[in-house]
This record gives structure tokens, sequence and C-alpha cells, in this order.
């Protein structure tokens, strides 16, 4: 695991941004799976003006969503599609044909989630991985649990994950209940893997994780097992993995 120091968060999504950019660079038509919420919208941003400054060219990229919440059309605003359109697809010259997310209208779960393994497997896997993490240690929407899910499935969010999110509806009652999720296989079989996480508040789990036993009860800590991760967080995510790698 490689683990690269920010001094902020912007600082940070600067350097994630530059690690999504070499891949574009590097390989123009390569696979790169996405991340919702508000860790990745800076890199977003810093990716859509590099862009725009004629540095980033996204035309042959193909893009895979870990995640969309069940029951939610792509034109509502709390989707991950209108998400993903409006903090990025929108001004990027990516094909939007090319840009896969769970598809939430499905009220089939199997039928959603084995199209999305598909999907994975038709482009010839994922090159480059992004993930935030959450305070609970999940990846995706895959929460703390008896085991590690494999592929795409149907999850029941927890109550802190539904509070968490229930900032961005007019209330909690608002908040989907269940959402199609890449299982941990899934993001385990990415070519590389980049993590984001930023704030004080994440720093237990930031220890937890990538310090602690590979378990399920904490989802991020199997990204120790993968060959080729990189971590980027800020000065308060690593405050206590810092300190305890001085003990």
């Amino acid at each position: 695991m490689q683990l690269i120091q920010a001094k902020d968060y912007e600082d940070m999504s600067r350097k994630a941004a530059n690690i999504i950019s070499a891949q574009v660079i590097l390989k123009p038509n390569c696979v790169l799976g996405l991340a919702t919420g508000s860790s990745p919208l800076s890199t977003y941003a810093n990716l859509i003006e590099w862009y725009k400054k004629g540095d980033l060219d996204f035309s042959n990229v193909s893009s895979v969503n870990l995640d969309e919440y069940r029951g939610l059309t792509a034109d509502n605003d709390q989707s991950y599609r209108y998400f993903m359109n409006t903090n990025l697809f929108d001004h990027i010259n990516i094909d939007k044909s090319k840009t896969y997310v769970p598809d939430g209208t499905e009220p089939d779960s199997a039928k959603a989630c084995s199209r999305h393994d598909e999907i994975i497997e038709e482009l010839g896997g994922i090159d480059l991985q992004l993930l935030g993490m959450g305070l609970n240690g999940h990846i995706g929407f895959n929460e703390p649990a008896a085991e590690f899910p494999k592929g795409t499935h149907c999850v029941d969010l927890t109550q802190s994950t539904i509070e968490a999110n229930s900032r961005f509806f007019a209330s909690i009652d608002d908040v989907p209940t269940q959402a199609y999720t890449m299982g941990i296989q899934s993001i385990m079989l990415a070519k590389k893997i980049l993590v984001i996480v930023s704030g004080a508040n994440k720093a237990q789990i930031v220890a937890d994780a990538f310090l602690g036993p590979v378990t399920p009860e904490v989802p991020a800590s199997i990204l120790q097992m993968h060959p080729d991760v990189t971590v980027v967080a800020d000065a308060d995510a690593l405050s206590v993995y810092l300190e305890r790698c001085k003990a």
C-alpha cells in the first residue's frame, strides 16, 4: 500500500486528480471505477478544470460506478447517475453511453446486480477504482457484516449510513433504505485502487482499516490484501494512523 499524505482536503483532491489523470493519459481507453459522495467532489472539479485547459481527453474512457440507490430514477437529483452527470460527465467529453451506473429503476435486484457485473466483465475489468471510506469503514455500500460480499448486490443501508446521507434529502424519511452496490470481490478485481479520505472524523477508521486486522466488520480493511492500493489522506484523517505507526 502506498500512502500519500496531503495537507488538507483540497490538496488531497489535487493529488488524487493527478493520479486519475495519469491513468487517462497513459491508457486513453481505460476503465475508471468512480465513486460519489462529498469526498470526490473536488477531485472531479480538478479533472474538469484540466479537461477545459486541454490537458485531458476522456473521449475513449469508460466508467463504472460503485452504486446506486434502489428506486431512484436517473433524473432524480439525489440519484448517483444525476450526481455523476452534474459533477463530472456534463463537463467533460466522455461518451455517456459508456458510463455505467447500476440501474436503480430495475425492480428485480438479482437482474440489476448481475447485469452490472456483466458490464464490468465485458469492459475487461476496471483499471483504476476510486473509493471513499465511510465512518464505519464501508466502501461503496458494503457495510460491516459477518462476511465480505462478492459481486454486485442489493444492500439494506444501516441507520448510520441513512443518517449520514440524510443531509442530501429534504428529510430522513426520503432517504432510500436500499442500494445496489459493487461487492468486495468486484472492487478487489480492479487493477489499481485509489482511496481518498479527509477529516478528523475519519482518523480512527483509517487506522482501524489499514493497521488493524482484515475483517468484514471493517470492510475497507480488505484493501490491505490488494497488490496496488494508493491512499491519499489529509493530515487530520491520518492523525491516529501516524501515532500508531510511531508506537
